[in-house]
C-alpha cells in the first residue's frame, strides 16, 4: 500500500515562498505521474501541479509562473517550490497520482496546511 507523506506547510506573509514535499513508500512512485493538489475551506480540491515520471510539468494558471514542481525519484519524492504566494493560495496541499482528479489513486495523506497573510 502506498503512503504518502506532506510536508513543509506554515504560515507566510503574502509575496513569500514554501517548499513543500512529498514522501512516497514505494518504487512504484518513480514510473507514476504526481500531482500536487490544495483544498481551501468550502472548495473542491482542485490539482495545481502535475510532473510525468521522467520531468514533464504542467500547471493549473492559478499558479502558473509562481509555482514549480519537481522529483527525486531516488528519494522518491516530489516537491513543490511556492513563490509570490497569495492569500488565495491558502490551502491543505496534498500530493498523489497525476490523475486523482476525480478519484484517489492512492489514499489521501494528511496534507500540509499552507496559509498566507495579507
Amino acid at each position: 500500500q502506498v503512503q504518502l507523506v506532506e510536508s513543509g506547510g506554515g504560515l507566510v506573509q503574502a509575496g513569500g515562498s514554501l517548499r513543500l514535499s512529498c514522501a512516497a513508500s514505494v518504487a512504484i512512485f518513480r514510473i507514476k505521474a504526481m500531482g500536487w493538489y490544495r483544498q481551501a475551506p468550502g472548495k473542491q480540491r482542485e490539482l495545481v501541479a502535475a510532473i510525468t515520471s521522467y520531468g514533464s510539468t504542467n500547471y493549473a494558471d492559478s499558479v502558473k509562473g509562481r509555482f514549480t514542481i519537481s522529483r527525486d525519484n531516488a528519494k522518491k519524492t516530489v516537491y513543490l517550490q511556492m513563490d509570490s504566494l497569495k492569500p488565495e493560495d491558502t490551502a491543505v496541499y496534498y500530493c498523489n497520482d497525476a490523475l486523482s482528479q476525480t478519484a484517489p489513486v492512492y489514499s489521501w495523506g494528511q496534507g500540509t496546511q499552507v496559509t498566507v497573510s495579507s
